[in-house]
Order: C-alpha cells, then sequence, then structure tokens
C-alpha cells in the first residue's frame, strides 16, 4: 500500500505539472491584450441613480481588433446592478451615436450582471475593430437604485445621463442631463500585440484645466505621439485622481484612494503593464495644512518612502518605473497650501 501510495502521488504530481504546462501554453496561445483608456474610481462621491442610462464618451490610446470594458465597484457600498451597455461610434450631435455601428456587450455571454461591492467585472470581448486615436461611446443602463455611484469626478469630459429606462441604443438619449464625472467605467482594453504605459498621478497627470472635451491632458499628447511613432501598438492608461496623495486617504472627499493602496488596482492590474509613469506627491505637502489636517503632516522621508514602495511594487510586477520631480506650487490659489 505504501508503495501504491508513493506511485499514485508520482502520477498525480506528473500530472499536475503536465496540467500547469498546458494551461501555460494555452495561455501563450491566448490573445494578448493591452489598456487603451482608463479613468481610475474615486470614492463614491457621485449622484445615486436608478433606472438610468449614462453614455460616455472615450478616446482609445491604442487599436485593436476586439474590445473589453472594465466597470468598477471597488469602492462602492452597494450591489451595482449593471442590466444593459452598448458601445457605438458617435454621431454628429453631442451625446449621439451612430445606432448601425452599436454592438451589445455581455458579462459571460449575459447582458446583465451584478457586481457587489468591492469588485470589478470585465466584459466579454466585443468583435469591432479599432485604431489609435478613435472615440467610442458607451452607454450603461443601470435598472435599479445604484446608492452614491462610484466616479471618477474629474472627467474634463461630458457624460449624458437620462431616467428614462434602458436608452442604450437610442442615437440620442431622452431629457438627458450632461454632466462632467466617470460613471462606473474604469477601462478600455483591446486585444492588440504591445505594451502598456500607465500613468499614476494626480491633478496633473489627470489634466485639471486642460479643458472639458479636448483630450488635452498630457497622457492624452503622449499617446497622440506614440501613435504617430508607429510600430508595436502602446496604450496609453491615465491612472490619475485630482487632488491624490501618496500616502494618505480623505474617504469624504474626491480625491481617491492613496497611489499606495491603488498601485495593485490602478496598475499592476492593467493588461500589457510594461511601464509606469509616477508623479504625486505634492498634496501629501499641501492638503493636511490647506485642510487643517495636521494630524496627516508627513516629512519628506515619509512621501519619498511611499515612492519607494511603489516602484518596488512596480518591479515585483515587471514593469520600468519613471518618476517625475514636483513642479513648483508657490503661488498656488488654494490657501495654507504652500510654506517655505
Amino acid at each position: 500500500m505504501i508503495g501504491s501510495n508513493r506511485v499514485g502521488r508520482s502520477w498525480l504530481a506528473a500530472a499536475c505539472v503536465m496540467a500547469a504546462l498546458a494551461g501555460s501554453q494555452a495561455a501563450t496561445a491566448q490573445e494578448a491584450w493591452i489598456g487603451s483608456w482608463g479613468a481610475s474610481p474615486a470614492f463614491p462621491v457621485g449622484p445615486e441613480l436608478s433606472n438610468a442610462t449614462i453614455r460616455q464618451l472615450v478616446r482609445l490610446s491604442a487599436g485593436g481588433t476586439k474590445v473589453r470594458l472594465r466597470f468598477s465597484n471597488e469602492t462602492g457600498t452597494q450591489p451595482l446592478v449593471i442590466g444593459a451597455v452598448r458601445i457605438a461610434r458617435p454621431g454628429n450631435a453631442p451625446g449621439s451615436i451612430d445606432p448601425a455601428s452599436g454592438k451589445v456587450v455581455t458579462f459571460g455571454g449575459e447582458a446583465a450582471i451584478t457586481v457587489p461591492p468591492g469588485a470589478p467585472v470585465v466584459s466579454d470581448p466585443v468583435e469591432i475593430t479599432v485604431a489609435a486615436l478613435d472615440t467610442l461611446a458607451v452607454s450603461l443602463y443601470l435598472p435599479r437604485w445604484t446608492g452614491p455611484s462610484v466616479v471618477h469626478p474629474l472627467s474634463m469630459q461630458t457624460a449624458w445621463i437620462s431616467i428614462a429606462g434602458d436608452s442604450t441604443q437610442a442615437t440620442a438619449l431622452p431629457d438627458a442631463a450632461p454632466l462632467e464625472a466617470r460613471f462606473f467605467l474604469s477601462r478600455v482594453e483591446v486585444a492588440a500585440e504591445g505594451g502598456t504605459l500607465v500613468t499614476l498621478g494626480d491633478s496633473i497627470t489627470d489634466g485639471y484645466g486642460s479643458g472639458v472635451d479636448a483630450n488635452k491632458r498630457w497622457p492624452d499628447l503622449l499617446a497622440e505621439r506614440l501613435a504617430k511613432a508607429g510600430g508595436p501598438a502602446v496604450g496609453v492608461v491615465n491612472s490619475g485622481i485630482s487632488g491624490n496623495r501618496v500616502l494618505h486617504d480623505l474617504p469624504e472627499a474626491m480625491f481617491g484612494p492613496s497611489a499606495l493602496s491603488r498601485v495593485d488596482r490602478d496598475v499592476l492590474s492593467v493588461p500589457g503593464a510594461r511601464w509606469v509613469v509616477i508623479m504625486e506627491g505634492i498634496n501629501d505637502i499641501g492638503h493636511s495644512s490647506s485642510a487643517g489636517l495636521t494630524e496627516q503632516e508627513v516629512t519628506a522621508d515619509e512621501i519619498i518612502g511611499g515612492l519607494k514602495q511603489i516602484v518596488a511594487r512596480a518591479h515585483g510586477g515587471g514593469l520600468k518605473a519613471y518618476c517625475a520631480t514636483l513642479t513648483p506650487f508657490e503661488g498656488t490659489v488654494f490657501a495654507h497650501y504652500y510654506s517655505a
């Protein structure tokens, strides 16, 4: 019996190794995916919605032969019920689509899905060929009450919301109200050979002051340069959140989870990620004094230590990290933000 057990264990171990190799080979044979667009979720500080359709425009940085979407309820407090999602080419009027170009987005083959608090969801691949710098309209129907919406607050892009049921196929949403925020949509990924560059930062990366619907954030301009250069596809995923800090959260505000707490979510989880540009730290210095948060005052060494942690985790994920220096901020309009 002892001998037969050993033989059995050896057979089982060999079978496990062969299964692992087969799985590895299958993974190698699978399509390659890269990130093409991103907006990092902050906290659930958006409006409460029900029976609503939201239409959002995204400009892709890299093209591919298929598209899939990632929606986030990672900071949400209520289940997110998604009733329907469609993607389409934009129409001629603001907030409209070309209905002939519409594609249904599914999740495990189903049109609807419930996303629990603390989780994201990735859609099935959608058969649509897109080019670098193409714009897609994403229409999302929310049949159930959301609680406070999980948003990316400073979108620098107009979204349209209609409280009139499932209007995902409508050319123009009925009685739509424009809002500047990203709702639940956190990433667009494309099937392509290449790599992804992630930009992790605060309002400078997020695009504050760059103009609404202008696509003039510095990661947008970088994407344009990379697309013009040609060669293998390089997606640029913007993981900036205005007001964000390396070391601290401020849940009641819209500054989002700290950079340290969102590295896995916003950098390492991005498919094809090979590079990360890190530009954070000014708000660690300024927020504590401008908001009277003396208990959150930090030293230069503490900020540097946090940045080193981000770099170490990026290296652990196989990424090359680039750290930008902090820009001057004397004379800022924010009271008590700067001191000698």
